[in-house]
Parts: structure tokens; sequence; C-alpha cells
């Protein structure tokens, strides 16, 4: 077989180039942050919009101002959660209500209004949607009024000619002029909502991979979620995966440069470059510090024995029910060895039930905990009619209480991607300290 040429290897990794940044940033204008790789993607966009379909099933629009990758859903549990960029706070359901409704006003808003004009069309449409929202005088309203209206200005459906939206935030109410980009906004929205009758509605036929079936749904969850454990699949989806899990591997490795981790318990794909995820783990910060030590004790006491491929006389194990009232007793172990010496925010330590619950939301969303109750193996979160069973009777892995037995309602499940991230501690001895200072521990991989 003849070695690829320059030329060839040349157009392989702008291609690459051009898929990664549209999987991580699905709108992108020639006007954004990343206005300098905007002409790869129109350089590429048949291509692009080729290979977007057959692979996952997603629609990519490219027009001469912004290319727009029309994602589809996993099912509940599964969305990408906006943020506030100057916190990191999740958006509220108050502020993608928000959100909603001034899209509803600026699809068909005048090239340019004022705030306070946008602020009384918003209002009008919750009125005639019947949507009862909160007095917006009042303060913590409108910094959620300015966290939608900031997100509409960084996706570029909005332009701050004159002030900011910022000032909707200001006790007396402050004004600006906006200039509305209504193609951007009319494409923002990629759920059925022609076809949805509520929200739930909508969150399943988002999910509803089509006439790819299982093969594509399968594709998207590897692609957009850190790991994917077997009871992830339906009967269908992991026989497909069984059989063509080499081939997928060596096909996500040349469109998107990533790393297949293959492994008896499920699959995640690696970046190696570390700039697929919004998720950091190992990362900076008390949450993420205290989420990395958390795992290190829940493997070392929860390690399953007999662990492995069934195929070679294994037992699949894919979870590991957590005892009642061990994770908050380990974190006050951990906050005691810890918290203090290491600077950990003193608003965390306070309140220990509300940083227990964001080290469990992290780990939620990185695949390494989930809490207890039905999976999708067992038939939940499909979308009405999806083939969910293999047609000819083919065997395929059972999963059937690979998640342990004997959890509580309400309680919590470790899940086998944790032990990736087992921890050490190393013990580092500052050479200039004073005789009573304390060793400072830290964290490492």
């Amino acid at each position: 077989m003849p070695l690829p040429s320059a030329h060839d290897v040349a157009l392989a990794a702008e291609r690459r180039t051009a898929a990664r940044l549209l999987l991580a940033h699905p709108l992108v204008t020639s006007t954004g942050p990343h206005s300098d790789a905007f002409p790869l993607i129109r350089r590429h966009a048949d291509w692009l919009a080729q290979r977007f379909q057959q692979v996952f099933g997603y629609r990519l629009l490219v027009e001469a101002s912004y290319a727009r990758l029309f994602k589809a859903g996993l099912g509940t549990g599964s969305g990408h959660r906006l943020e506030r960029p100057s916190t990191g706070t999740p958006f509220s359901p108050r502020t993608y209500a928000y959100l909603a409704l001034a899209l509803s006003v600026l699809v068909t808003a005048p090239e340019q209004l004022l705030l306070s004009q946008l602020v009384a069309d918003l209002r009008a449409a919750a009125v005639d949607a019947g949507i009862e929202i909160a007095d917006t005088g009042r303060q913590a309203e409108r910094r959620t009024l300015a966290a939608a209206l900031r997100q509409l200005v960084d996706w570029g459906v909005l332009v701050e000619t004159e002030g900011q939206v910022a000032a909707v935030a200001e006790e007396r109410g402050g004004e600006a002029l906006l200039t509305v980009d209504r193609e951007i906004a009319r494409v923002v929205v990629a759920g059925p909502l022609a076809q949805s009758r509520n929200g739930a509605d909508l969150v399943r036929r988002a999910a509803d991979p089509g006439f790819g079936g299982p093969r594509t749904y399968v594709r998207r969850r590897l692609v957009e979620t850190p790991v994917v454990h077997l009871d992830d699949l339906t009967d269908t989806e992991r026989e497909w995966l069984r059989t063509r899990q080499r081939r997928e591997a060596q096909a996500f490795s040349e469109l998107l440069g990533l790393e297949a981790e293959i492994r008896a318990e499920g699959i995640a794909l690696v970046d190696t470059e570390d700039e697929l995820t919004d998720l950091h783990l190992p990362g900076t910060g008390t949450v993420a510090q205290a989420a990395l030590l958390l795992l290190e004790r829940l493997v070392d006491r929860l390690r399953p024995e007999e662990a492995g491929h069934p195929a070679v006389g294994g037992r699949l194990v894919i979870g590991v029910p957590v005892p009642d009232g061990l994770l908050p007793e380990l974190l006050d172990d951990l906050i005691e060895e810890y918290g203090r010496r290491s600077g950990w925010q003193r608003g965390h330590l306070e309140d220990r039930d509300g940083f227990l619950a964001a080290v469990l939301d992290l780990l939620v969303r990185m695949r390494l905990m989930a809490p207890s109750g039905p999976v999708r193996a067992e038939g939940h979160g499909l979308p009405e009619g999806y083939e969910q069973t293999v047609a000819d009777g083919r065997s395929v892995t059972d999963v059937s209480q690979a998640r342990g037995q004997g959890s509580s309602d309400g309680g919590w499940i470790l899940l086998a991607a944790a032990a990736r991230y087992a921890t050490t501690v190393a013990v580092k001895h500052r050479t200039d300290r004073s005789p009573t200072d304390d060793d400072s521990k830290e964290p490492s991989r």
C-alpha cells in the first residue's frame, strides 16, 4: 500500500481540525472567538457535512457568516449545560426560560433595538406563552436575565453596539443599543420544536437516532460523553458495538484524532490534546480536588473481587453500590485531612451537604458515579418505538445486575471507570518552612 502524500496528510489534518472545532463549538461565526478557523470550515464544508451526517446523523449548515452543527440529544441527564462564565454556576430553569423567550422575540426583531425594548418584548412574549416571570425589578431576577442575554451576545445573536446587556442588572435599569443577527437567532435551537408536545417530549424526540438506529446512537454517545458503560446501551446497541469496536476506534482516530480505550465494562474515547471536553478531572479548584480524593477512597474500599471479562471467566462489574452514609463520612475525613491546609474554599467547608452535592454532580457528569436506578439496558429513557433487542436472537453480553444488588432508592453507584482515576497522595516537604508549618499534601495521578 503506497504511503499517503504530503498533500493528503495536510488535507486530512485540516479536515480533522475543522471537525474537532465544530464538535466542541457547534456554532462558529466569522467574527466570534474562533473566527481564525472559520475559513477552514467553509473550505471543507461539503466533506464535513457529508461525514457528520453519515457518522452521527448531524446536520451541518455553513453560510457566509456562520457554521452551525445541529447536534442531537442523548436523552434525560445527558445534556450539555450552560454556565455563567464568571462563576461557573449552571443556568437555572429561570435562565433557560429567559433565553428561550428572548430567542422567540429576536427571530422577528428589527435589526437594531434598545435593551429596554427587548426586555418589554420579552415580558409580553411570556404573557402570550402563559409563562409567569418574576418581577424583573428584583436584583436576583435582573442578574438572571442579564446572564441569558450575555449568552446571546457570546453566540453572536446580539451585538452590543452601544452599552452592554449587563446594564439590565443595574438597579436603575441602564440602557444599551443592540444589533440583532436574526439568521443566527433562528439556528440556535436544534431540537424538533414543531413536533414536540412539551419539554420532556422534546428531550425524547431529540434523542431518537432516526434511520441510523443503534449505530448512530452509539457513535453519538461515544463522542459526546466521557465514557460509555455497557449497560448504557440496549441489547442491539451492545451487539453492534461488540462487532464493530475496533473498526470504530480506527474511524474515530482518523476523523477526530481520538483514541479508544476498550475495557470489559465499556469504552471511552480519549482526547490526548484535551480540547474536546468541558469537564476536567484531575482539575483545579476545591470541588475537583475533593472529587479526585473521594474517588481514591471509594475505589480502595469498594473495589470488587474477581471482576473481569466474562469470556475469560471474569465477572462483569459495571458498578458497585455505595453503602449508606459512607459518602458524607469520607468527605468529612477529607476536609479534616486536606481542607484547611490545602486552602479549600470556606463556603464549601461550611456547607458540607452542598459541598458533597457539588462533588457528586461532577462525578456523575464524568460518568464515574451514578444515582441508583434503572438504566438504558433495561429500557429506561428510550424513544417510543425504538428497537432494543437483537432481531435474530444472537447472544449479547449480559449486563443484568452488573451494578450490584441491594442498593437503596436514592443511593449511589460507583462506576467501573472510577478505578482509572484512583490517586496516590504525594507528601511534599518544603525546605524553607518554619518548625511550626504543617506538611503540604496534594493529590497526584
